[in-house]
């Protein structure tokens, strides 16, 4: 090679060497110059981790519920990104999350307190909360009024909560006070503790303890540990702000302050249908009587399609779960089958448990699938439990005087204000089927309507008592009826070992 073709090859190759290095360095600048959201779009998922509590997120009938995942999910929307959940086991799982950078940002309900404030960022603050002292309430016992009436006594606490450190603050050596701390429990459980007497005091959330404590009969609030402290989602301590910026201007919205309200109506005014003895004696029927009679309504699950809490409310609506019932007007057994539905399902003695079961599941279903299809759901179902009570042809009267009155016949808020006036002359004399007692079907329907939402919520308790974790989520969200069953059983074989 001649020394000009030389030196213009070499010219070349450092003019190339120097346009790829300029190209490296502008591509290395620009990803150390990309902020959090811009790469949270680009990846076109955000990133949150929860806990597993009725304040954050849960299954509910097979699908994903909970304050913290719906407003989680609807900023997900907000950014134009896929909401993707982890589920920490207990809190110090949760902040380790978000200190590995597996996680955007928390959002379990927790306490912007000055410890955390000095480890997290927080977003905004969207509810106010503190710790409070819980007890049972006995005859003669007298409300705790200051730390110093729990001297001597056993508290319990989750680890690595806010309710820990505002403890651990106030008790001093001479207190005497036994503070348990449970990795293996939750709130829930806690409640449960301290309403059972294993425990003589509990310290949570006071939201939390005002959506559970209906659930636990003479549990009461003592007092609260400090003033109140807001409640916002965490994120890592960073230079960028940018995810922090667009929850302010995501919080900052009419719709999303909308959202909220909305939210904490459907998940923080929850309330035990029952009273004080009614819940007594649904968990002690529950155990007592419902457990042996649950093959039956296990096999009646996939024989029908109906999902167990619907046919185990109804079961108890009917009998309190009794085989032997018998009402005045001669109908009997656990479903308490008339003689002419029992017929029809060729039911021969309706004292016998699994025969009444079964068979008032079928004429259910019978019922039902007479219920016109173009009605929706739920009202599809609370029609045939009101036909299931006072017979299709007393509902079909109710339903066309519903249109009659201006009302919807296809909608059972509407046919529901309507039912009663069978039992009124000047309407009941003009209906083909005559007179009929309105007012029950309409009491038969919300009274169903409370024992699913009680049931459902025992029957999670019994699942997260005797399941493992995988099982429980497996239990909550079974794709059949036949994994359903399995699941259900061995729930059931822990609390009566010889199903």
């Amino acid at each position: 090679m001649i020394p000009t073709q030389k030196a213009n090859f070499l010219r070349e190759l450092i003019l190339t060497l120097l346009v790829l290095g300029l190209v490296f360095a502008v591509v290395v600048i620009s990803l150390n110059n990309a902020t959090q959201l811009s790469l949270i779009k680009n990846q076109g998922k955000l990133r949150v981790a929860t806990l597993n509590s009725p304040m954050t997120w849960y299954l509910q009938r097979g699908e994903p519920a909970g304050f913290e995942y719906e407003l989680a999910s609807a900023f997900a929307d907000y950014l134009g990104v896929e909401l993707e959940l982890s589920v920490s086991r207990d809190y110090p799982d949760l902040f380790q999350t978000l200190n590995n950078r597996s996680a955007h940002l928390l959002a379990a309900n927790l306490l912007a307190t000055d410890q955390r404030r000095q480890l997290f960022f927080t977003g905004p603050i969207y509810r106010e909360s503190n710790s409070a002292v819980i007890y049972r309430q006995r005859q003669g016992r007298r409300a705790p009024q200051s730390m110093d009436d729990l001297k001597g006594s056993r508290i319990g606490v989750l680890p690595g909560t806010s309710h820990e450190s505002s403890l651990r603050a106030l008790i001093t050596a001479e207190d005497n006070i036994d503070l348990v701390i449970d990795e293996e429990r939750d709130s829930i459980d806690l409640l449960r503790a301290v309403h059972e007497g294993e425990l003589d005091y509990t310290v949570v959330d006071t939201f939390f303890f005002g959506t559970q404590r209906s659930f636990f009969p003479g549990l009461q609030k003592a007092f609260s540990l400090g003033d109140p402290i807001p409640v916002s989602w965490l994120l890592s301590l960073q230079r960028d702000t940018s995810l922090i910026n667009a929850l302010q201007d995501f919080f900052s919205e009419p719709e999303t302050q909308t959202l909220i309200s909305e939210l904490e109506a459907r998940y923080f005014t929850q309330e035990n249908p029952l009273n004080f003895f009614d819940t007594l004696s649904f968990r002690s029927h529950l155990s007592e009587r419902f457990l042996a009679l649950a093959p039956y309504f296990l096999q009646a699950v996939e024989n029908t399609g109906f999902d167990l809490s619907l046919l185990a409310a109804v079961g108890y609506q009917e009998s309190h779960w009794n085989p032997d019932a018998v009402s005045p007007t001669g109908v009997r057994g656990v479903m308490m089958l008339t003689n002419a539905a029992a017929s029809e399902v060729g039911i021969e003695d309706r004292t016998d448990a699994e025969q009444s079961i079964l068979g008032g599941a079928q004429y259910l279903l019978n019922v039902k699938q007479r219920i016109p299809e173009r009605i929706p759901e739920p009202d599809h179902t609370w029609f045939a439990l009101a036909a299931y009570n006072i017979g299709y042809g007393h509902l079909e009267d109710a339903r066309r005087l519903t249109q009659q009155l201006g009302g919807d016949p296809d909608r059972w808020a509407d046919v529901r204000t309507h039912l009663p006036k069978l039992a009124q002359e000047r309407y009941y004399t003009q209906l083909r089927h005559g007179y009929a007692r309105g007012h029950e079907p309409v009491r038969y329907v919300d009274n169903i309507r409370r024992y699913i939402d009680v049931f459902e919520w025992e029957y999670q308790l019994l699942a997260r008592e005797s399941l493992e974790p995988d099982d429980a989520d497996l239990l909550l969200n079974a794709d059949s009826a036949e994994d359903f069953r399995d699941i259900s059983e061995k729930v059931l074989r822990n609390f009566a070992p010889s199903l």
